[in-house]
């Protein structure tokens, strides 16, 4: 059980690891429409549906509104009385999230393993469960617990008298052994404004337009920026934004899931559903985004936000995400108005691009704070080890 996009991800690739080891494994993503799960052909339990802002926990005001009024409350209780329905057809529950699927494995009073990766220590310096999450997870029910960080799990093994795991971050396990695909010798920028419409949509466009004030620039010029996409924004609508702001059409790839545009003398890829290639061959990113920017962490390389205006990406939301992934996430958060936004965010891209060339020990220093943040590999491989000892000892 999953509560979101990121944590779809992350267990669908705890699925297919213990599909690996010989369990039968049935996905119910509480929240979205589940593709992580399509993607490894996991049986996904019940219909689906995409909620404009992803869920309540993050967003604005209004983000939390519009999915109240668009019957989220209801979809929720109708997910919890299907999944008690079918509790029993299960030997053990995997919770992958919040207090939403842990408050229904708890509610099911099935025996459960839980990635508690909607929480950190790193936010406030000591973890404050909403609750009830700490008598949830003082149950007996509860056979294991695995934290996304090293301080979180020291954290909750004291507050909660039992031992907590930290065995890396599932989501990292898609770029095991892939850093040798890339030639790093060229310096390529990563743009990820998201994956929920239509935020991704004003997302984009904000980092449009931060491309449109350095395509004055001529340093610029021999930088390569390549967009990651999703297919909540069609190629069709890209080509309408680009077209009304006068970019120049260049080519377009459809084996590649590419389209080129000029804007001045700045030349940008546009690429679709190849979010690992664009991640992996770039060199620092410019983020908008929830996983992308935790993974990108991951991957040594720095980040450069920009402050959206949400229902999900806000000011607060960006201001934690700093705090969770650490000082080697840039962000201009002082400013009066828009352009002075852009312009402050421009000098940060310069400054780390700067550090990239300059510095010897900046990068060193990106990789080294990686593995504190989000851990070493194969956390899918190290989680299932620890479920099969538990259960053949349960």
């Amino acid at each position: 059980m999953s509560n979101g996009h990121g944590e779809d991800l992350s267990g669908s690739l705890i699925a297919k690891q213990l599909i690996n080891s010989g369990f039968s494994v049935d996905a119910l993503p509480i929240v979205g429409r589940g593709m992580h799960y399509e993607k490894e052909k996991i049986k996904i339990i019940g219909k689906t549906k995409e909620f404009r802002t992803g869920g309540i926990g993050y967003n604005s005001f209004k983000g939390r509104l519009i999915e109240i009024f668009g019957g989220e409350i209801i979809y929720l209780l109708k997910k919890l009385y299907l999944t008690y329905k079918i509790r029993k057809k299960y030997n053990y529950f995997f919770v992958v999230g919040d207090i939403v699927p842990l408050s229904f494995a708890w509610i099911c009073k099935k025996d459960f393993f839980i990635y508690l990766v909607a929480y950190s220590s790193h936010y406030e310096g000591k973890l404050k469960l909403p609750w009830p999450s700490k008598f949830f997870l003082l149950s007996k029910k509860v056979k294991s617990i695995y934290t996304r960080d090293f301080l979180t799990a020291n954290d909750l093994t004291l507050q909660l008298k039992k031992k907590v795991f930290f065995f890396g971050n599932p989501f990292m396990d898609k770029f095991v052994n892939r850093d040798k695909e890339f030639k790093q010798s060229e310096l390529s920028i990563g743009l990820f404004p998201g994956s929920r419409y239509p935020e991704i949509r004003d997302n984009f466009i904000l980092i449009l337009e931060v491309l449109e004030t350095i395509s004055d620039l001529r340093y610029f010029q021999k930088i390569e920026f390549n967009f990651a996409l999703v297919n909540a924004l069609s190629s069709s609508e890209i080509q309408e934004i680009l077209k009304k702001r006068k970019w120049v059409f260049l080519e377009k790839i459809n084996a590649k899931n590419l389209l080129r545009y000029q804007y001045k003398s700045l030349k940008v890829n546009f690429y679709w559903n190849t979010f690992e290639n664009v991640l992996l061959k770039s060199r620092c990113c410019i983020c908008m985004a929830g996983t992308a920017a935790e993974q990108a962490v991951g991957l040594g390389k720095p980040i450069i936000q920009i402050e959206g205006k949400g229902p999900q990406f806000t000011k607060s939301f960006a201001e934690a995400q700093r705090r969770l992934l650490g000082k080697f996430v840039f962000c201009a958060s002082d400013y009066k108005n828009k352009n002075e936004q852009i312009n402050q965010t421009i000098s940060l891209i310069i400054e780390v691009i700067y550090l990239i060339k300059i510095d010897k020990n900046f990068l060193i220093s990106c990789n080294q704070d990686a593995k504190k943040r989000l851990g070493e590999n194969n956390a899918c491989i190290k989680m299932v080890d620890d479920m099969n000892f538990v259960i053949k000892n349960d």
